[in-house]
């Protein structure tokens, strides 16, 4: 008994008295020992609203319930779209069915018009007489415009009547020397789609590799595109557009446009013609390196060179145009002037007689000028007239160039 005491009187000098007095129970087992707090049914599950109905709390039961609102109305939204997109698709079915319908029942015999009404009312034939009137001889050019244009007239009588059509590949290519005609057909085709309802405007924006393509980095695509949408809604006319492609450079930039140009030459068939123009070899060598590009030209149209009486007929329409006349000899001389420069580097067909014509009416405001300021009286006949020896000046200076010398 003795010895138990000891061993208690012990212990309670190493642990300390407190170690001996009674507890209060903690509130873990008060939950424990409670028999009322079954599983899920304790205090701490408890839920009263007016507990957490401060400002804070109440800005999260808002923000639950705008987002149930939110997708509820895009459930709805999404079943309003799916439901328009069949009923569009009916509606497309059943306008198939009564179009195939009033195909079938339209006798063959059912008058579609005529033919020059729709040019007439289109002006598509005012453009044709005004590309004969301005352009001289280019038979195989204009024959080739006028298929196209009766294309999109008959396509045009076709829609009218209900017949599906397609809009056909307008892409085109020009090949020829310089001075052919080729800006002045991109003019004339872009009015004639315009009239047809290929295009908006109809309008012609020219470029060259220098519009196109940077000089750094990331400096072709702003440019190809800026370029693009000046020409959105007519018509396109990249001159020289060989130049865009270099095959001893591969890290030259002119790929970069072209892959451009393909992409909008495929996807806005309805909104742009492209026309790309050239010498007709280059042009051949440039396609060989471009398949895609070839692929999607379905026009290709070759300028051939003017003949000398081509080109005299030409300098007599732009001395039409100008308002002045040709005096007696004067044709011939300046078809003596012609077949020289012919002979010579860079002749350049409607673009030379320009530089000539220009020369020509230098020469005779000279000749005006200095006879009037010799006190002779100047008439309009003065005015307007170009006469041989206008001409004569300009052929003795070549003569005397030699037939290798470079002249305008």
């Amino acid at each position: 008994m003795s010895f138990s005491r000891n061993i208690v009187l012990a212990l309670a000098l190493l642990v300390g008295a407190e170690a001996f007095q009674a507890r209060a129970p903690s509130r873990v087992s008060r939950l424990i020992v409670n028999s009322d707090a079954g599983y899920g049914a304790g205090p701490s599950l408890d839920y009263n609203p007016d507990k957490y109905a401060d400002e804070a709390n109440s800005g999260n039961f808002r923000k639950l319930s705008a987002a149930l609102t939110d997708g509820d109305i895009e459930r709805k939204k999404a079943a309003k779209e799916q439901e328009e997109r069949e009923n569009k698709m009916e509606y497309d079915r059943q306008e198939r069915l009564r179009k195939i319908a009033f195909m079938e029942d339209m006798p063959d015999n059912t008058p579609a018009g005529k033919v020059m009404d729709f040019m007439y009312k289109g002006g598509v034939s005012e453009i044709l007489e005004k590309l004969d009137h301005d352009l001289v001889g280019l038979a195989p050019v204009k024959k080739r415009v006028r298929e196209i244009a009766a294309l999109l007239v008959l396509d045009k009588m076709r829609r009218k009547l209900g017949f599906e059509t397609a809009v056909p590949s307008l892409h085109m290519c020009f090949t020829g020397a310089p001075g052919t005609g080729k800006t002045t057909v991109a003019v004339r085709m872009g009015q004639i789609l315009q009239r047809m309802g290929y295009c908006r405007t109809g309008h012609v924006v020219v470029a060259t590799r220098d519009d196109l393509v940077g000089q750094y980095v990331g400096h072709t695509a702003p440019k190809t595109k800026e370029v693009i949408k000046k020409a959105m809604g007519g018509v396109l006319l990249i001159d020289e557009a060989y130049y865009l492609y270099n095959a001893a450079n591969d890290r030259d930039y002119g790929q970069e446009s072209i892959e451009i140009l393909l992409g909008v030459m495929e996807k806005n068939t309805e909104d742009l013609i492209v026309v790309l123009a050239g010498y007709k070899d280059r042009m051949d060598t440039f396609f060989s390196f471009i398949p895609g590009m070839s692929s999607r030209i379905g026009n290709h149209v070759d300028f051939p060179n003017y003949e000398t009486d081509e080109l005299v007929d030409i300098a007599k329409v732009m001395v039409r145009d100008l308002e002045y006349e040709l005096a007696a000899g004067a044709d011939q001389t300046f078809k003596n002037y012609i077949a020289k420069r012919r002979e010579m580097p860079f002749f350049s067909n409607a673009r030379t007689v320009r530089n000539a014509m220009d020369r020509a009416r230098m020469n005779s405001a000279i000749r005006i000028f200095n006879e009037g300021m010799s006190g002779k009286e100047t008439t309009v006949k003065d005015l307007k007239s170009i006469t041989s020896a206008d001409f004569q000046i300009i052929l003795d200076e070549i003569t005397a160039a030699g037939d290798d010398a470079i002249v305008a």
